[in-house]
């Protein structure tokens, strides 16, 4: 590590990790606006419009160390098991480490073990990295305070983010229930319907928007990178809470159905309701909006 060590700093950043979506998401806004990339993954993607430095996180050699003793922020947009294993020996004391996993409780009590470390901070963009940040939320988590933190998430409200302060075990709770129960909501109804086997061509002539809706989420999901929503639901502690709160939840609309009570099905429906806080007005034109543009929009069925 001795060259590492004599290694001149910059201002540059390096996203490990760069040719995921998340890792390319990050290096698209940092390169627009100049700033000095450098992709590391494990493999080449032979793009000579992305160039990628190879090399192993987990066990940097003396090439990688001296990028990672250079740069003045580092990027870690990789799987928890990455992230937690990563050799991060040769990084500055003084530079930024940025993590964007899913779950950050975890990585919080990794970072208690590593007092040579500097100014840490969580990131989770809550939306597909393919959807652009342009007014999306973006949940941030402090594990160590410092002026490069604040200076990075400036930079995410100036690239249109739309920053949520939150801490670990509190970004995980509601990761658990916006994500975590949301992907297997939709997961539950794509084997439902799988289980009904009934002709899709035929489904998909008669689907209502809300129908029509899911199956475009569904879509979207399945065909995304499973490490993803495997680290959504396997990594987060809360995880299985959410799960198990969704379980119940339909078997209480087919014991309700069951018993043939129309007025408390009405109720139920009312109980539902509650969970949106007194939005419900807003939600239900952001609904409106939404089936304005699915094919074949015929109401609100």
């Amino acid at each position: 590590m001795n060259s590492a060590q004599q290694t001149e700093p910059d201002d540059s950043v390096v996203v490990v990790g760069g040719s995921g979506a998340v890792g390319r998401l990050m290096v698209d806004l940092l390169r627009g606006d100049d700033v000095p990339v450098t992709v590391v993954d494990l493999h080449d993607g032979r793009d000579p419009a992305f160039p990628i430095t190879v090399g192993n996180i987990t066990e940097p050699d003396e090439r990688l160390a001296s990028v990672l003793a250079r740069a003045a922020t580092v990027i870690l947009a990789v799987p928890e098991s990455v992230a937690l294993a990563a050799d991060l020996s040769a990084v500055r004391s003084d530079a930024l480490l940025v993590e964007t996993l899913s779950v950050k409780s975890g990585f919080a009590r990794h970072l208690d073990g590593a007092d040579r470390l500097g100014a840490a901070l969580g990131i989770n963009p809550m939306f597909a990295p393919s959807l652009g940040m342009a007014g999306r939320p973006v949940a941030a988590v402090v594990h160590r305070q410092g002026p490069p933190v604040d200076a990075f998430l400036e930079c995410i409200t100036r690239w249109g983010g739309r920053v949520v302060v939150l801490d670990a075990a509190r970004h995980d709770r509601l990761a658990a229930a916006t994500q975590a129960m949301t992907h297997a909501s939709v997961l539950a109804f794509g084997l439902a319907l799988a289980e009904l086997d009934l002709p899709f061509v035929e489904i998909d002539a008669v689907a209502p928007p809300p129908h029509t809706t899911m199956l475009a989420v569904l879509a979207r999901i399945t065909g995304g990178e499973p490490e993803v929503y495997w680290d959504v639901q396997a990594g987060n502690p809360h995880a299985a809470e959410a799960r198990a709160a969704l379980r119940r939840a339909a078997q209480q609309v087919s014991e309700t159905v069951d018993s043939g009570s129309e007025a408390e099905f009405a109720r139920m429906l009312t109980r539902a309701e509650a969970a949106l806080g007194g939005s419900e007005d807003r939600y239900r034109a952001v609904c409106a909006e939404m089936f304005g543009i699915v094919r074949g929009s015929s109401g609100n069925r």
